[in-house]
């Protein structure tokens, strides 16, 4: 058997390598139209930013590696120009020699990944305007700042990438911008958590500008150092320029998918291609991979497109084994995430609160302030922000912020909704604990516990908008600020009224039982207790705030972050 792999990073060496392990019997060849393969692609920022010392660190292996260790034939700077199914050939063309050849295979492997979105904006070629999508554009934006030393730069998207080189920038003393067409800043995340990460842009000194088209790019004077460079204006629609020595372009990627389409493979709803479970797509014997094919949603069983170098390499691990004997099955993908944004981490698995209601679903969300591990062990607070599904308490979806065990968290939660695990679930849970590493009752069991109290036990929950609306609309709401009267008379929620928890029991004579009510405090915690002291004496219908006065507050402070100065 003659097995020919198109692309060589993370799916298509993943895919090769798997299926020589399978068997020493078949001619294995990759082509690469790129210099560089099987390279670290989510570890340029870092390069640039200083923390990866050396660009070798991210390309480790070469195609000499490939062919001493599994006796695969890779041929970089070599580029596929078509597939023709009925005859099972490649066209392809040498750009070191220009030599033009015809190669066959018996199974194909499509492995051709994604291309940055380039917007067509007047003067988006200009010198200074990059994009970072594979290693030759890493080293072709550090010998920029080498060359030019930059003192300000233009991010314009708020993605991974975006966010990422943000951050490393800024570490190079690069004083940066960032442009965002979206009303918010990541916009994978929801309005009420993407918040803290523009709150930490903000305390980080990076202009945001939100909800702002860039139309063009001009040229200015004043890039780098040196008096003849050239710098740029980034024009946005509403007339404000915004000077800038670098320019990244960083909104987004689409598959690429021109190879598949011209050869008749059926390309999905996504946009990417369509693939089954063992990543076969419509033409017999050729699979697909990686960031051009499709995935599905484990929640919904529907077709997303999530590009990210896990599920690459995974579904290259499948491509390879069966296209080599093997019959290993895709099982589907929650578009987990997690970065880094200037000492924040930020995570995300399954649906978002807005993808869950589009869904259908009738959710339940909660908002979850716990500390990492104890304070006296350095703790440091999580935001869990989890959705599920009310009819029968599934798990739909997770976002968590914070400085400390946000990845371990995450994981745990990805699990559970892998194994449709239930709110009440969570509590039992066996986590391992000692104070160096967590609490008693982990974040996550906490979690599972507060949305089966809403969901089974009668403790429901009111979000920040939710309450704003009630208030708005003019309808009767008894609110009832439980925390200290010095914390009250700091910052209260407008018409709360102020009766600190301790004073409740006899305090609650003089509300009326008969009327919503919802109680608040700092993070939650204490108003599920003034909650509960107000059920079991008799209030018909009694709500906690989730995430307490500290949620609304950045509820409000999102709801402001629309103008710029």
């Amino acid at each position: 058997m003659r097995l020919i792999v198109i692309g060589a990073v993370a799916a298509g060496t993943s895919a090769a390598a798997k299926a020589r392990r399978n068997t020493e019997d078949a001619e294995i060849v990759v082509y690469e139209k790129d210099s560089f393969i099987s390279y670290s692609g989510c570890g340029m920022p870092y390069f640039i930013g200083g923390d990866v010392a050396r660009a070798e660190d991210l390309t480790p292996r070469d195609p000499a590696f490939f062919k001493s260790k599994y006796n695969i034939d890779i041929f970089t700077q070599h580029e596929v120009l078509a597939v023709h199914p009925d005859s099972r050939t490649l066209d392809i063309i040498n750009h070191v020699t220009g030599e033009r050849f015809t190669d066959r295979y018996d199974t194909l492997i499509l492995a051709t990944g994604a291309s940055s979105i380039m917007p067509h904006i007047p003067g988006a070629s200009a010198g200074n305007v990059f994009m970072l999508r594979n290693i030759s554009d890493m080293l072709q934006i550090y010998s920029f700042l080498l060359e030019k030393v930059p003192e300000s730069a233009v991010i314009i998207g708020t993605g991974f990438i975006g966010l990422e080189l943000c951050e490393n920038l800024t570490a190079r003393g690069i004083r940066v911008t960032m442009i965002e067409k979206m009303d918010q800043v990541s916009p994978g995340l929801d309005p009420d958590i993407s918040v803290y990460v523009e709150q930490r842009l903000k305390a980080n000194k990076i202009e945001v500008y939100k909800s702002a088209e860039v139309t063009k790019i001009a040229a200015g004077k004043g890039a780098g150092n040196a008096p003849d460079d050239t710098g740029t204006d980034v024009v946005l629609a509403d007339g404000r320029n915004i000077r800038g020595d670098l320019i990244i372009m960083s909104v987004g990627v689409r598959p690429e998918v021109t190879l598949a389409r011209e050869a008749g493979i059926v390309v999905g709803t996504t946009g990417a291609i369509q693939v089954d479970t063992y990543m076969r797509t419509s033409v017999p014997d050729i699979y697909a991979c990686g960031d051009c094919a499709e995935q599905f949603n484990i929640v919904t069983n529907k077709p997303i497109y999530r590009p990210l170098g896990s599920t690459a390499n995974k579904t290259g691990h499948i491509a390879g084994d069966n296209a080599s004997g093997g019959s290993v099955e895709f099982r589907g993908i929650l578009g987990t995430g997690i970065y880094r944004i200037f000492g924040l981490a930020v995570a995300r698995t399954g649906l978002s609160e807005k993808e869950a209601l589009a869904e259908g679903y009738d959710i339940e969300v909660c908002h979850n302030i716990k500390p990492s591990k104890p304070e006296y062990m350095g703790g440091r607070d999580l935001l869990i922000k989890a959705v599920a599904d009310r009819a029968d308490g599934r798990i739909l979806g997770v976002q968590i912020v914070g400085e400390d065990g946000v990845d371990k968290r995450i994981d745990v939660f990805v699990t559970a909704i892998t194994f449709k695990a239930r709110a009440s679930d969570l509590f039992h849970l066996d986590l391992a604990y000692a104070p160096p590493f967590s609490t008693t009752k982990d974040p996550v069991m906490y979690t599972g516990m507060i949305l089966d109290n809403a969901i089974r036990k009668g403790r429901r929950l009111i979000r920040a908008a939710d309450l704003d609306k009630l208030q708005k609309n003019g309808s009767t709401v008894q609110l009832i600020d439980t925390r200290s009267a010095a914390q009250y008379q700091k910052k209260h929620i407008d018409k709360a009224e102020n009766i600190p928890h301790e004073k409740l029991r006899g305090a609650a004579a003089s509300l009326d039982p008969d009327i919503l009510t919802v109680t608040y405090c700092n993070k939650g915690v204490t108003g599920n207790a003034a909650q509960n002291i107000l059920i079991n004496q008799g209030f018909r219908e009694v709500f906690n705030l989730s995430g307490g006065n500290n949620t609304y507050e950045n509820y409000c402070e999102a709801k402001g972050f629309g103008e710029n100065a």
